[in-house]
This record gives structure tokens, C-alpha cells and sequence, in this order.
């Protein structure tokens, strides 16, 4: 640990290379323990009653311990998972285990101690579950050590449960609550040295305890950002071209000036207008009626036709790249016994969280600050500070809880840039923006849309002999990330596809011939990760796709899958045990049928079977899903498999929603025309964990990408028809 550490000193780094390193999902970390917590942060105001053993963990004298969380809690139970890892090595009084969210400006005055503070990609656990461990296990040294130096008696000596230090010898006990101060001043221990607990010894780890963040939601003492109050706060609310790249040619603001509570009404930037009034309803109901001239811009004439069309230019043209060329599959099909080619297709769908987006903005000549629901506190930082001008040092971003991320907080800060914007006509007051439910579907970052051209052929024994994907699609890294194009190939849109393990996935089928290619067709609407990114529309592509050639091949879908996946045994795994689970091969229930499908994001591995039933009038009903997921290891078990039911809910939503496009803008605008799943649709949902336990892989987003092909496949085994387009609606099918 380095003296400029010791010191408290804030240190002097670029807006420029902040943005950069707090975007480095990979970068290094920096873990000090002994210095103190941000000015004005709870921990220093109780200073002389808490102790900050180390960054991780604060004692109260009660042997309240209180655990710091880095990483942003959006209802996945990330919070409450990182303080079983801490607390499992901490070995406290579970009990007694509280939390405290800290900021991106607590974490960069302290060098970014800790660590990352980006939540995406599934990635909140299993990317620091080492360096939150080796934090719990640091602390609980430190205290035994302080204990031991008391009694003057071996550290070896002394045991600890449940925050209860004890020394056999003479009888002796205490708590962390009575150590804790002594431990503070002790010199920590090397961290690499600390040997964790072996997984099967967990007793808080791995085990279903209950989230600790429950009883405030149902009691209302959650406060999310869109709740937050404060002294003399002003609300806003921002209406945007509803073309995308439209521009704001002017508004009459004398409309709407006299109508209650109204304070202003300002150009935020080239695109968009706000309102300011006394209060949120209020300044909505003058932006509703606040006339404005747009500009609509050269896309005010594109609508979805004209977008399927670009697409589906991108499966016969000759600009697509190769990105996986085994064997000659095209030459292999043609001369196959039987072959068989099919085009699908997946709409753009918007993220629709239940917290539309927001912030609060309060800006002064020496301090800016924001209370954000974000999924990259750093980024927010850093935007924040460009945004108001000021250094990183003036600036602050507080972390609230997400009413849901799923990646739309991820990445672009334009709430953050909106409400600095907004902000600086009232310096020293607080302004609220939040946008409305209409703004929220009308200017999201949608998942991209695409299209697939699958070929496949096989031989006279219903032998798989090539494999041919040819995919066409809108690029995230196009729009948001144009760097990591290389020579104009984006392989981040074949994700899942790739026959080795790269970017946390890989495909589970082995074959000689195997061709894969990806031919970019961008639009003139924003596209970014949407829970399972990627992943979610090639296991569309993909396990439907492996269906229609099992049919040809007069094969079961589950024995031609395994056939194809002995060099994949996590994967093979999986679809074994998903199989098993769900009796595939049992009789089912007259009218009931089912459907399978594997495939692998985000570091695990899933498979998923369907039971469904269709009626004579389309009716599309889901009775049953049955999952099997391998993550490697499990924090809470009881989590994860709600995880995976809130995954069944998010992807049956895209089967009968889409985000369209008419005159250049959004149809879709509110829960109106973009249906979400109701509860009373929600099949029953069985989750087993095939778990091997030798490495760590996500949860929240790996089994969305199994959840509709594997539905989608029992809609095809009971209509004998195969769904190569969505929403059902395309198909005269409805989700009932």
C-alpha cells in the first residue's frame, strides 16, 4: 500500500482517462485498506463509533457489520450475493449484516480501491467474487489479531463464529463489535497469501438466505432515484425529436409559461426541449402542450419495411465477412442427400424498465452531483464531469437502486448529459428529470435487429454434413463502440456462435464443416446490450434452426443435438439434465408438446425444455419450462432460479412485442401497443443446478437465450410448423 494512499490525497487523473479506465471491465485493481472513507459519507460521520477494519467492512459497536458494495443492485440480488461472499469468509453474525452502496467519488479518491463498478454482462459476482472474499477474510484476520494481541495469546489459538471470537484455553470471549477499533490500526495482510474457504465448506455463501433488501421494498423504505426528495427541488421532464436524427427547430414557450408551476422552459441540446415546473405532472402537462417545430431529418421516411429490406439485402450480398470457415460447408450441403435453408428474423425491442430514466442534478460553482440509477457509476462520473465542467474531484455521482437495468444504464450517459444541461439554469438547486413512459420506449437503445439465412444438409442417414449461418444485423459496437471494429468485421454480433471460448461464449456443436458470417446493415435508430445481448437472437437462430434439421434428418431433436456435442461437455451437460428433469420422451398431456434448446453466454451454460399447447385458434399457452443451468458456482441458490424466472418473463415478452418503426419513428410508445408478459401467463418454472463447481460464470443473462427457441421449438412439434419470425402475431399465433 503506497503512502499517497495513506495520505488520503485525492489523486489528479483526467476526465479523459477515468472515462477510460472506469470503462475497462478488465482493468486492475487496486485493493487498499486503511484509509479514510469520503468526506461526508456515513462512515466518517460515525468515525468515532464504527470502525473501518478495511474497505470492505465497517464494525459497529452492536457487532453490526457493515459491508460495502461496489457493484449497482437493479433487483438481481447482486447486493445481497456480495455480502454473503464477504460475510461467509468474515464469519459474522449473518444477523447482523447491513450494507452500504459507495460512490464513484469514494472509490476514485481512493484510487478506485474497489475495483470495477460497472454491472453488466453478468458479470457483478463472478468477476470480484475473489476480491470480496479475500476482503471478508482480510477483516476477519485483522480481528482475531486484534483479540489475540488483547489477550497475548497465539492468533492460532483463537477461534470465531458468528462474530464471536473465543480462546479455549482460558475461556475467554469477545466480539468483533469490542475488537473492531484495535483491528483498524493493525497493518493488514498480504492478500494474495489468504487462503478462501473451499466451496464446500460454505455456511452463508451457497446457501438461499433471504435478500437483504426485501423487507424495504414491501415496507416502502426503499428509496429509488425516481422517489428521491429533497430541499427545494425542482422536476423536469424532456421531449426529444421523435425522429432520431431530427433536430429542434424552435417552440413557443409564451404557450405554456403561465401555467401552473411553471419555471422555465430551455433547450436542453440540438434535439431536445425541457420543461422545469414545481412538479413533475406539471411539467408535463406543459410540455404536452408546449408547441414545437421539429426538423425530422433524412430517416422521417423510413419504417420497418424498408429496414427488413436493408436486412435482408445483408443475407445474399458479398460484403458480409467469414468469421468461422471450417471444412467447405456450403460444398458439403450441395451435396448432401437432403438440404435444407430457412431465413429468420427478430425485431428490435425496447429494455422497458419499470423506473422510466432519471436523475437528480444539483450543480454549484465547486461541487456537481447526481443520484442516478446506473449500471456504471464511473462512466456517470465521468459524464457528469464533462457535462458540468468540472474536475472529477468536484464532482460526486450517488448510486441508487435500479427499478431494472438490463442494460439500458449501462452504457450511453445521456440522462446524465440531459440533466447537467437542465441543472445549470437553476445553479444550487436540485432539479429531478424524469422522463416519461412514452419518452423512455420512444428513445431507448434497442436490441438490435436482425436476420438469419441457416442452411444445412444431411447425409442418407440423417448425418449432420455442414452447417452454414449467414446472419444480418444492426452492430452495437457500430454505435457505440466503433473502436472495436477491426478492418470493418464486428464479431460481437455472431456471439454464442464461436467455436472456441471467447467473450464468455461458445457454440456446443463440434463439426468439420461449420461456416458462420456476419454482414452489417445499420439503421438510423440507437442500438445497445439488451439483457443476453447477442446471445438471446442466435439461440433464436441457432437451437430453431438445429429443430428443422432434425426433422429432416427423421431424428428426435434431443438425440441429433447430442450426437453433435461429445467435444462440449458442459454444454452436453446441461441439455442432459434439462431433459431429464423434464421427463423428455414421457407422454405429455393430450395437446401438449415440447420443444429443447441449449446454448451458452456469458460464461454458463443452459438449456432449457418447453411444454406448450396450441389451440385451433392460435393460442398460444406455456405450461411448463425447465431449465438447467451451469454457472460453475452458486452464491444463492434461491436467487439464481429467480433469475431465471425473471428471465422466462423478460423473453416471453419478445414473443409477442416488438419495437416498429413507421414515418421514421417509434410505434410502440407505452404498455398499450408494447405488451408485457402478465403474471397469469408465466408457466411454471423448474430450475436445476448442474453446477461443477471449477469456475465462475454469470446468471442473470445466460438462460434468456434458451427461453424462447426452446418454446418456440414445442410451437413447431405442435403445429408441425416452424415460428421463423417475430412477434407470434406475424404467425397468427397469440400468447394467451
Amino acid at each position: 500500500m503506497n503512502d499517497s494512499m495513506n495520505s488520503g490525497h485525492t489523486p489528479k487523473i483526467s476526465r479523459r482517462k477515468f472515462l477510460v479506465g472506469s470503462a475497462a471491465a478488465g482493468s486492475g485493481l487496486v485493493l487498499g485498506f486503511h484509509l479514510p472513507f469520503g468526506i461526508g459519507s456515513a462512515a466518517a460521520q460515525g468515525a468515532a463509533a464504527d470502525a473501518e477494519v478495511n474497505i470492505w467492512v465497517v464494525v459497529k459497536p452492536d457487532d453490526t457489520c457493515v459491508i460495502r458494495i461496489a457493484r449497482a443492485e437493479m433487483g438481481q440480488g447482486t447486493l445481497t450475493g456480495l455480502a454473503q461472499l464477504v460475510a461467509e469468509e468474515l464469519e459474522c453474525d449473518w444477523k447482523k449484516v447491513s450494507t452500504e452502496q459507495i460512490t464513484a467519488g469514494q472509490n476514485l479518491a481512493r484510487k478506485r480501491a474497489w475495483g470495477v463498478m460497472s454491472t453488466a454482462g453478468s458479470r457483478g459476482i463472478r468477476e470480484s467474487q475473489d476480491y470480496v472474499r479475500r476482503g471478508g477474510a482480510a477483516a476477519r484476520m485483522l480481528l482475531l489479531q486484534a483479540a489475540a494481541n488483547e489477550w497475548s495469546v497465539p492468533v492460532g489459538d483463537l477461534r470465531v463464529a458468528s462474530g464471536v471470537i473465543t480462546h479455549a484455553g482460558s475461556g475467554r470471549s469477545t466480539s468483533y463489535g469490542k475488537v473492531a477499533t484495535a483491528a483498524a490500526k493493525l497493518t493488514p495482510p498480504d492478500l494474495k497469501t489468504i487462503q478462501l474457504k473451499p466451496v464446500k465448506d460454505w455456511k452463508i455463501a451457497g446457501k438461499g438466505l433471504r435478500r437483504l433488501d426485501t423487507a424495504d421494498k414491501l415496507n416502502g423504505a426503499k428509496v429509488y432515484a425516481i422517489d428521491l426528495k429533497m430541499p427545494d427541488m425542482l422536476h423536469a421532464t424532456v421531449k426529444d425529436c421523435p425522429v432520431y436524427g431530427g433536430k429542434l427547430v424552435s417552440f413557443d414557450e409564451s404557450k405554456v409559461m403561465g401555467m401552473p408551476g411553471v419555471k422555465r422552459v430551455l433547450r436542453v441540446n440540438d434535439s431536445t426541449v425541457a420543461v422545469v415546473a414545481d412538479t413533475w405532472w406539471r411539467a408535463k402537462k406543459a410540455l404536452d402542450a408546449l408547441p414545437i417545430v421539429w426538423d425530422e431529418g433524412p430517416h422521417a421516411k423510413v419504417n420497418s419495411a424498408s429496414i427488413a429490406k436493408h436486412l435482408a439485402s445483408g443475407l445474399t450480398s458479398n460484403d458480409a465477412f467469414a468469421d468461422i470457415d471450417t471444412g467447405d460447408a456450403p460444398k458439403a450441403i450441395a451435396a448432401s442427400a437432403k438440404k435444407i435453408e430457412a431465413v429468420y428474423s427478430v425485431p428490435f425491442t425496447s429494455h422497458t424498465t419499470m423506473e422510466p430514466m432519471n436523475c437528480t442534478v444539483k450543480l454549484s460553482p465547486d461541487k456537481s452531483e447526481i443520484w442516478i440509477p446506473t449500471q456504471n457509476a464511473e462512466a456517470s462520473l465521468a459524464a457528469l464531469s464533462s457535462s458540468s465542467g468540472l474536475p472529477l474531484d468536484k464532482c460526486e455521482a450517488h448510486v441508487m437502486d435500479l427499478g431494472g437495468g438490463f442494460g439500458r444504464r449501462i452504457g450511453n450517459q445521456d440522462v446524465v448529459r440531459q440533466g447537467v444541461a437542465i441543472a445549470k439554469a437553476f445553479p444550487g438547486q436540485p432539479v429531478k428529470m424524469v422522463w416519461s413512459r412514452e419518452e423512455d420506449q420512444a428513445h431507448d437503445f434497442y436490441r438490435p435487429i436482425a436476420q438469419a439465412r441457416m442452411a444445412a444438409g444431411v447425409d442418407a442417414k440423417g448425418n449432420l454434413t455442414g452447417l452454414h449461418i449467414r446472419v444480418s444485423g444492426q452492430s452495437i459496437n457500430a454505435f457505440a463502440n466503433p473502436a472495436a471494429i477491426k478492418d470493418g468485421k464486428d464479431r460481437r454480433q455472431l456471439q454464442g456462435l464461436w467455436p472456441t471460448l471467447e467473450g464468455d461464449a461458445q457454440i456446443g456443436y463440434t463439426h468439420a464443416n461449420l461456416r458462420t458470417e456476419y454482414a452489417m446493415r445499420n439503421t438510423h435508430l440507437p442500438v445497445g446490450p439488451w439483457r443476453g445481448v447477442n446471445t438471446n437472437q442466435n439461440g433464436i437462430f441457432l437451437e430453431c434452426f438445429m429443430d428443422e434439421v432434425a426433422k429432416l434428418a427423421g431424428k428426435d431433436p434431443l438425440e441429433f443435438r447430442r450426437a453433435l456435442m461429445s467435444e462440449r461437455p458442459k454444454h452436453l451437460g446441461v441439455l442432459n439434465a434439462a431433459a431429464e428433469k423434464a421427463g423428455w420422451g414421457k407422454p405429455l398431456p393430450k395437446g401438449v408438446f415440447r420443444g429443447i434448446a441449449q446454448f451458452m453466454g456469458y460464461g454458463s451454460y443452459s438449456a432449457a425444455v418447453a411444454e406448450v399447447s396450441v389451440s385451433s385458434k392460435g393460442e398460444v399457452k406455456v405450461h411448463r419450462c425447465v431449465f438447467a443451468l451451469d454457472c460453475g458456482n452458486v452464491v444463492n441458490p434461491d436467487q439464481t432460479a429467480a433469475q431465471i424466472e425473471g428471465s422466462v418473463a423478460y423473453g416471453m415478452t419478445t414473443l409477442q412485442s416488438e419495437i416498429s418503426v413507421a414515418n421514421g419513428r417509434i410505434v410502440e410508445t407505452n404498455f398499450h401497443n408494447f405488451r408485457v408478459m402478465k403474471i397469469a401467463e408465466m408457466p411454471k418454472v423448474e430450475t436445476v443446478l448442474a453446477l461443477t463447481h471449477d469456475f465462475w460464470g454469470g446468471v442473470g443473462e445466460p438462460t434468456i437465450c434458451v427461453v424462447v427457441p426452446a418454446i418456440l421449438n414445442a410451437i413447431h412439434a405442435a403445429t408441425g410448423k416452424p415460428v421463423r419470425s417475430l412477434p407470434l402475431s406475424k404467425q397468427g399465433l397469440t400468447l394467451v
